[in-house]
């Protein structure tokens, strides 16, 4: 599988971060957001989710329109930690791994990701023992960030330019198809992630 690659690049969510939609559903139902659901369930690619994604909507924002949508009162945390509660665990296996991959490769992070969720992940899912998020990659790339997210070629030309890789000795790993198929667009190897591959069994 890594014969001639030098580079990873992992997705987040679905790959290293283990996702609960129904748990997330419940905590907005909990806080009287139930209109909310339609949108986690939809997660179309214009709407409240996607904005917050590229960066275009801001925490505070989010938490209005949440509020506008759903004609309730939940304050700004009640709305952040029922979104949060998507993203449940990063087993410390796959911790481990990121930090023996590191050894001998050049490991990096490309997420489509908001503000909220890398806060989550950064301060409490990522941490194992002395070593944090910083440690596991040398680089993180979040589209929040870049007002790009996947799967636009743009944000793999992005992470080619800024860190010198070459495509064809790169691995890159989602469990999205579309997110796979832009990245070989490019000329970059793909793994589909998925419970019948399984990075952590194939790597």
């Amino acid at each position: 599988m890594l014969t001639g690659i030098k580079n990873i690049v992992f997705d987040l969510g679905g790959v290293l971060v283990d996702l609960d939609g129904k748990r997330c559903i419940d905590a907005f139902d909990a806080i009287g957001c139930h209109a909310i659901s339609d949108y986690v369930h939809l997660h179309r690619t214009e709407d409240l989710f996607y904005d917050i994604e590229i960066g275009h909507t801001t925490t505070a924002e989010f938490c209005r329109e949440v509020r506008s949508i759903t004609h309730t009162s939940a304050t700004d945390t009640e709305i952040v930690g029922a979104w949060n509660a998507l993203l449940t665990t990063i087993a410390d296996e796959k911790k481990q791994r990121l930090l023996s991959l590191r050894r001998d490769y050049r490991v990096f992070l490309l997420s489509n990701t908001n503000d909220m969720h890398w806060r989550l992940c950064a301060d409490h899912l990522f941490n194992y023992g002395p070593w944090r998020a910083d440690d596991m990659f040398e680089r993180i790339y979040l589209s929040y960030r870049l007002h790009l997210a996947k799967p636009d070629p743009a944000i793999f030309s992005h992470v080619l330019a800024d860190t010198g890789l070459q495509a064809d000795e790169t691995l890159f790993i989602d469990d999205n198809a579309d997110n796979c198929r832009a990245a070989q667009s490019l000329g970059i190897h793909t793994l589909l992630q998925s419970a019948a591959n399984d990075w952590m069994q194939r790597l």
